[in-house]
This record gives structure tokens, sequence and C-alpha cells, in this order.
């Protein structure tokens, strides 16, 4: 069978949404053969026995072992097994539009240099705390800067996609996933993709619904990663780092300080302590309008991304060394 694109979706223990993403993939509409690959990371839940059922009844659908258990890695064991001329990556948290597949591989085949393709993460609740997620990701100061996390009317570069239809031919020419990045795996391909001379576009129209964790604990153990990686990321791409990103540590250092710092910092702490609880009770006052019951949860989900963030950044600073040259280029920049 020749296949157009190959759905790579790495899974780990996904057992309450994969039925679901599963069904949102076959549905989509493409002008061409599409197969869905599943990199199982060991999962010890239903998720496995539920692929493969799944693949029992649709010769499409193939469950490959990902030993790793890493996305990364699973992203390359899929990529190493496609058999499409694009492949698309996939997230069993997240319900795409039944087009989202035919609209990406148009636009690769529209050229202008764009060889990744995706649309804005919109964040979906499914209950109390994903819903409270939802609203703090859809507010001014849950969003940290990223473009694609924001709709907007008309097509723009990114550096950096949420998932999306990539050129297969080009990902594989700049290396595919780096496995050294267990997350943030995407931010770090999108540097290299543009450094190589790529395009990464955001279309409106390809906009996926994204389901957060569901316990706060959950979402801050992911922030933590994200940070810990994030200052990997923008040490070995300086040209990835956002002044938004300085932004969460710096509220770590201050809490910190306003705690136990010196006398003669704690003042000037507090007060910067106090302008972010402000700036907190604000952004949940806003989300409020279209969120009214997760109202209450929402300053606690905004500090709990922003702490753990934060926190992992500076983990990761630790780990990996500060990003001198990506803090050199934003004040040169500025």
């Amino acid at each position: 069978m020749t296949v157009d694109v190959s759905v790579l979706t790495p899974v780990l223990n996904e057992e309450r949404h994969i039925a679901a993403a599963v069904e949102t993939m076959r549905r989509h509409r493409l002008d061409g053969e599409l197969e869905l690959l599943f990199a199982d990371g060991g999962s010890t839940d239903a998720t496995r026995a539920i692929l493969e059922e799944l693949a029992r009844d649709d010769d499409r659908i193939r469950v490959l072992d990902n030993p790793a258990r890493q996305t990364a890695a699973g992203l390359n064991v899929a990529l190493r097994a496609a058999r499409g001329r694009y492949v698309a990556r996939m997230d069993a948290h997240t319900l795409y539009p039944p087009d989202y597949l035919a609209l990406g591989v148009e636009r690769l085949r529209r050229g202008d240099g764009v060889v990744w393709a995706s649309g804005p993460q919109v964040p979906y609740g499914v209950d109390a705390v994903s819903r409270a997620a939802a609203a703090a990701l859809g507010s001014w100061l849950g969003t940290g800067g990223a473009g694609f996390r924001r709709r907007q009317d008309e097509e723009f570069d990114s550096p950096t996609g949420f998932t999306g239809v990539f050129d297969r031919a080009f990902v594989e020419r700049v290396g595919g996933w780096d496995e050294g990045w267990p997350v943030n795996q995407d931010t770090e391909l999108g540097a290299r993709v543009l450094a190589a001379g790529g395009r990464i576009v955001v279309l409106p129209a390809m906009a996926a619904r994204y389901i957060p964790r569901s316990s706060v604990r959950d979402l801050a153990r992911q922030y933590a990663r994200y940070g810990f990686y994030r200052a990997k990321t923008s040490r070995v791409h300086p040209e990835s780092m956002r002044v938004s990103h300085l932004l969460p540590p710096a509220i770590v250092v201050t809490a910190a300080a306003a705690l136990a710092g010196p006398s003669v910092v704690r003042g000037p702490a507090r007060a910067g302590a106090a302008a972010y609880g402000v700036a907190v009770a604000a952004a949940a006052a806003s989300s409020a309008r279209e969120h009214r019951d997760e109202a209450l949860l929402v300053p606690p989900v905004l500090a709990a991304m922003h702490l753990a963030w934060g926190a992992g950044f500076l983990a990761g600073c630790v780990r990996w060394g500060p990003p001198l040259g990506a803090v050199r280029r934003l004040a040169r920049a500025r």
C-alpha cells in the first residue's frame, strides 16, 4: 500500500484518552492513504490492549515498541517505521479537527520553504482541574508568549509548533527528534529546522484541542520538566529564548527572597510577590467571564505552573549551565 501521511504518536499509560484520540485520527478527511503508528513506551495500564484491539479491525494502525520510554525516542521509532511522504506528529491528549492532515499537507505542497505546518494549541478541559488549567492557559498570563497558544486570524511564522504535519525528508535531514530532550523536543527541533533554512507556520484552521493534566500535582510535575529542559534548549539554541522565559524563574527567586532573603531585599521582594499576586488575581478575574465555575481554581493552577516551571528552569541552569549566551542575545536585542 502506498502511504501519503504517517501519523506518529508516542503513548504511555493513556487509557483514559487513547480510544477517543484514535477515533479522531481515523476520521480525518484526506485525499490519500493514511497510516497510524503508535510507539508504546511500556504502558502498564490498558493502553496497549486498546490499541492492539483497534489494530485488529483497522490495518492502518500499527503498534510499535518504544523501549526508551521517552517522547522523542518514540517519535524516532515511528519515523523509522513510517512509509508516508509526509509525517504528522499527534498527541494522545489532543483532539484534532477532521481536516487537520489535509490542511497541513496542502500547505506543505504549496512550498514557500514551509516544512512544518501546525495549528494553535487550544486548551480543552474535561474535569475541574483540566478546565481550570484550560482557563489559565487561555489567559494573558498563561500563554507564556508562545504564538501557537493564541488564536489568530491569519497564518503566521513561528519558531516552533504544537505537533503538526512535516516534510518527512526535511525532518530526516536535520536528524529527527533529539533524544536528549525527553520534553521540549519540538522547540529544540524547531531551532534546527530554522537553522537549516526551513519555515514553520501556524494555520488557524488547524487549531487542535489539547487536554491538560487533571490534577495540580501532575500539572506542576509536567511544568517543572518543561522548565528544566527549556534551560537546556536555551543554552544549546540561544536564539530560541524569549524574554517571557525569564519571568517564571524571576518569580521563584522573588518568592524565595520574600520568605527568607536578607532584610535589605525582603521588602522589595515582598512588593514584587504582591504584584505577582495581583496579576494572577486579574488574570483569574478576566478568565472568569468565560470559565465562571473554575474561577477559584485558576489562581492556584497559574501559580503551580509558574513556580514549577521557574524552579525547573533554575534546576536546569544548575544541571546544564546558565544560558548566558541567550541572555546576552536578549539584552542586545532590547
